[in-house]
């Protein structure tokens, strides 16, 4: 089918929903975007972009904003959480030169995104907060909390962790609380701080901190196993001091840093399925999930913005290159679920690494110390499959 001219609604302006609109929108179509804020405005937070992700965001002209941004990572370190030893390290630059692993701030991510969308021509409307997704009649309609009702003949649902899209599709979820909660903060960045993703690990808890925006921030995520229950939001305070005692037994640099956050922000981490019906073609067009709203995931492989990116490209070049939309739309979700759910399933594993106690920790790092030495690309070519994948190139 042709996009040149086809109207596309997307609901919500995040990394996925952004993207989309911009590869969309660089293919000949009509977007606009529905934001529930009064503003495109970000909770001050670091994430990382794997090469898998970088590669979406080259595809879309966006290199070297990218590269203006963000950091390039130098390695990853892992390191024992109570002693501050490295049990090893991921050499990024020397094993993986040709790949692009980056740190950067959400917020910058986000402008440049939204900056590369309104080049590209999408109209974005603010103030359109979703009372409903109606999926009843011929065509895919949303209705505001105004009473406004919009009706358009193709809809991605980029609306995040609490969907109404996906609820449509898929009727209600309920999903699993982790037991576990985590920490983010942004603090100021000790000065001549290299590009290195810092993972401490102790029994029941880890904290991961990189540097931001040329070094002069430094990103922290901690995140310890709890019984007491969190909600899963992004928007919720802690008392610092509970962050703190969390992570007491652990090196004076983790708690150094830890004594410099200020009200950080506080989330529980859920597990969610993969949602089961991404796609349903409705008349000449029909609706699509695309980002959390389709595969939230635990955040210890750093790839929920990396799997946006990924979907936002794989739906644009489908609509774009495929007879018709329902050809295009299950094509999208026959290419992207299986490798999701991989990557979500990976990173609740990872978790499990990450907090090991007693004789497993011990074995545990040993084996990485050992492993580390004698083959020292062999960690990062067992995730092959997920950072050296480009779907860019089909």
């Amino acid at each position: 089918m042709t996009l040149i001219g086809q109207p596309v609604t997307i609901i919500g302006a995040g990394v996925a929903g952004l993207a989309a609109a911009r590869a969309l929108a660089m293919r000949g179509a009509k977007v606009t975007v529905l934001e529930q804020a009064d503003a495109i405005r970000e909770v001050g937070a670091g994430l990382q972009i794997s090469p898998n992700g970088a590669c979406v965001l080259r595809a879309l002209g966006l290199q070297s904003a990218l590269d203006a941004a963000s950091m390039r990572a130098e390695a990853v370190h892992l390191i024992d959480g109570p002693d501050g030893e490295l049990v090893t390290r991921l050499d990024l630059a020397r094993l993986r030169p040709d790949k692009g692993y980056h740190f950067l701030h959400r917020a910058d991510l986000i402008d440049l995104l939204l900056r590369g969308a309104t080049e590209a021509g999408v109209t974005l409307r603010l103030l359109s907060r979703i009372a409903s997704v109606d999926l009843s009649g011929p065509h895919p309609a949303v209705v505001l909390e105004t009473e406004e009702r919009i009706e358009m003949p193709l809809l991605v649902g980029a609306d995040g962790l609490h969907s109404k899209t996906r609820a449509a599709l898929n009727g209600a979820e309920q999903p699993f609380f982790t037991h576990q909660v985590a920490w983010r903060s942004v603090i100021p960045c000790e000065p001549g701080a290299a590009p290195i993703a810092e993972v401490h690990m102790g029994p029941g808890r880890h904290l991961v901190s990189y540097p931001l925006r040329g070094g002069t921030l430094r990103n922290i995520v901690a995140v310890e196993e709890r019984a007491k229950w969190a909600e899963e939001s992004w928007t919720l305070r802690d008392d610092s001091m509970d962050l703190r005692l969390a992570f007491a037994g652990f090196s004076p640099r983790v708690r150094g840093w830890l004594d410099r956050v200020e009200d950080p922000w506080l989330w529980g981490l859920f597990r969610h399925t993969v949602a089961p019906t991404w796609v349903r073609p409705m008349g000449q067009g029909g609706v699509a999930l695309l980002g959390d709203a389709a595969h939230p995931t635990l955040p210890f492989l750093a790839q929920g913005a990396s799997m946006g990116l990924e979907d936002a490209w794989v739906l644009a070049h489908a609509l774009a290159t495929h007879e018709s939309p329902a050809v295009a739309l299950a094509a999208y979700q026959t290419l992207r679920k299986p490798r999701t759910a991989r990557i979500v399933a990976a990173a609740s594993a990872n978790a499990r690494g990450y907090h090991l106690s007693g004789l497993p920790r011990m074995i545990g790092h040993t084996g990485l110390r050992l492993l580390g030495r004698l083959s020292p690309g062999a960690m990062l070519s067992r995730f092959d499959w997920l950072y050296g994948h480009d779907v860019t190139q089909g």
